[in-house]
């Protein structure tokens, strides 16, 4: 446990042990009660909150889906963490993870207008939350993908090596392929972009004050 303190900064690792509470919390607790109050329903579901856009990125739908989004925090955010400093990180985690949740909401506002109002499919919607890790995820494999575009990552599925620029790109077109299409419904895959866009623009965001403070 010492060797992997050492090794892991404060902001990854408090996220880490808050997501594996949440999800103990959520398996030894009333899971149900727990979905209706913190996961991310639309805005017309008489379950939505105003804190849901926050507190849905800390719930995850088993044991697998929490597992990949923590090794990919793991993975990914301790260097972004040790490059940005632990407050710079832990922001720009948070803004992705809300950035990603409303364009859920959006995304969510606009199936339902193709919906007929009253009807089961429209009902079965609202009562659909969102939960999980994946918005702020994708907005750390973006981060990582500018801040080290030649680097090398080895993908589990081909195994084959890979420039992290060339991945974040495939990986950002695959997702708006499947959102797109209606490929995979089950996944949220507009908040994943939209995890990638807020890192997008707070990274620029970062990059233009920085130049400005810097400027002779």
């Amino acid at each position: 446990m010492n060797n992997f303190r050492n090794v892991t900064p404060p902001a990854v690792l408090n996220i880490l042990v808050a997501n594996c509470v949440v999800y103990l919390a959520m398996m030894l607790l009333d899971e149900n009660r727990i979905y209706e109050l913190f996961a991310l329903f639309p805005v017309e579901s008489p379950w939505f909150k105003i804190w849901q856009p926050v507190t849905y990125m800390f719930m995850h739908g088993g044991f697998s889906h929490l597992f990949f989004n923590m090794f990919a925090l793991w993975m990914f955010g301790r260097g972004l963490e040790w490059e940005m400093g632990t407050k710079r990180f832990l922001a720009y985690y948070l803004v992705c993870g809300i950035g990603a949740g409303l364009v859920q909401l959006g995304m969510a506002e606009i199936d339902l207008m193709h919906l007929t109002r009253g009807s089961i499919a429209y009902h079965q919607y609202l009562w659909s939350p969102t939960v999980g890790a994946s918005g702020a995820v994708f907005g750390l494999l973006l981060a990582f993908g500018m801040l080290h575009p030649n680097a090398t990552i080895m993908l589990l599925f081909p195994p084959i090596p890979m420039k992290a620029k060339w991945f974040v790109i495939i990986y950002g077109l695959v997702e708006l392929l499947f959102g797109v299409s209606g490929r995979m419904d089950s996944v949220a895959h507009f908040a994943h972009l939209g995890g990638m866009f807020w890192g997008w623009l707070m990274l620029m965001w970062w990059r233009y004050r920085d130049r400005q403070r810097y400027r002779y």
